[in-house]
């Protein structure tokens, strides 16, 4: 896909857009994301969609219904056209979210640059002589791992290539 198309709808990720399909509904919520297949992600998303009315006399009625997180197919994708402008601050808010309150459940970093924690007792592995093979096991066996032949002693090469004194 072109870099400049992509950086165009780029530019309205998190605009309140309006999406008409090939059927004829309508979609409305906050654009979160989309692919090269011009799939897209609706958050907070409310369908419109026309009902007509047996009688001609009668104008078409339009049915509204709100549907929360929604995935669009980008092949039955007709327009897009932006409702109105991202939320101001959207860090701060969200659901239930009041002002000035402490927001609790807030992710915070771990790793690359902060400091160890010392206060997480969980998270620094076994205690000393509990999980793990013993030290002796753990030593390096100068005849090799059981079952091998042992090594040759030092100064010792294989047969016919034994150095002469």
């Amino acid at each position: 896909m072109p870099a400049g198309r992509s950086s165009k709808i780029q530019q309205h990720l998190n605009y309140r857009m309006r999406v008409s399909l090939q059927d004829g509904r309508q979609f409305v919520g906050a654009f979160l994301a989309f692919d090269k297949h011009m799939n897209l992600v609706l958050g907070d998303c409310e369908e419109f969609r026309k009902i007509r009315q047996k009688a001609a006399k009668s104008g078409d009625k339009e049915e509204k219904r709100a549907l929360g997180l929604v995935l669009l197919r980008g092949e039955n994708l007709v327009s897009m056209t932006v409702e109105g402008p991202p939320p101001q601050n959207t860090r701060q808010r969200g659901p239930g979210a009041r002002p000035g309150a402490q927001n609790l459940g807030a992710a915070k970093a771990a790793g690359r640059g902060m400091p160890p924690q010392p206060s997480a007792p969980g998270l620094q592995g076994p205690m000393a002589g509990v999980g793990g093979p013993s030290p002796a096991m753990m030593a390096p066996n100068r005849f090799g791992p059981p079952g091998y032949p042992p090594r040759m002693p030092p100064n010792m090469g294989p047969p016919g290539m034994r150095p002469r004194f």
